[in-house]
């Protein structure tokens, strides 16, 4: 039984993602602080930020721009992951850890995004 956004395995997941993408962010270059770091930090912290508002707001429509708003910054996140790769600041297996961590957050976001589409009579939305 869900009674709080911190019942939802989505959230739980997001919350895994930040704490794995600041332990992973520590070795990035001082002079990314305020860069990179800062960027792929701030997008992974929106998404679980965004699940926990919009389930809060107690409007279906809401919680589902919310999440929409969470799906937005994890593939930002993602994009972030790969130029940090390109850039050498992470191995590849390191990123392959992110992208994968990621991808599990994307696919119950999308599962949620769906079942709340549907308890709307909405259409279905593209799956990324």
């Amino acid at each position: 039984m869900i009674k709080s956004y911190k019942d939802l395995r989505v959230w739980q997941k997001a919350i895994e993602l930040v704490t794995f993408i600041y332990n992973l962010s520590k070795s990035f270059p001082k002079d990314e602080t305020f860069g990179l770091t800062s960027q792929l930090r701030r997008a992974t912290v929106s998404v679980s930020l965004n699940i926990a508002e919009g389930y809060g707001r107690h409007s279906t429509q809401s919680y589902i721009q919310f999440l929409r708003i969470a799906r937005g910054s994890i593939m930002e996140a993602e994009t972030c992951i790969i130029i940090s790769e390109n850039l050498g600041y992470i191995t590849n297996i390191q990123a392959l850890e992110g992208k994968k961590k990621i991808e599990e957050v994307l696919i119950l976001l999308n599962s949620l995004l769906k079942s709340l589409n549907e308890k709307l009579n909405l259409p279905s939305e593209g799956q990324h």
